[in-house]
């Protein structure tokens, strides 16, 4: 979701939990934000993230990562 603030535009990545006449609600990484549709810019369906990968070891005679 691209919307509106004081400073220019941001966005919220996250799942659309609701809406109604007048605000949308995201639940974003950090928290459930609420947007006032009036300032909301653009919205599109975006693919879920890539699974995290598993911390890779080092084989012998190879040092660990940095």
């Amino acid at each position: 979701m691209r919307y509106r603030i004081d400073d220019g535009l941001t966005d919220a990545l996250g799942y659309l939990l609701g809406s109604d006449d007048a605000v949308c609600t995201v639940r974003t990484r950090t928290a459930d934000v609420e947007i006032p549709l009036a300032m909301v810019i653009a919205a599109k369906e975006v693919p879920p993230p890539p699974p995290r990968r598993q911390a890779s070891r080092p084989g012998p005679g190879l040092p660990p990562p940095a």
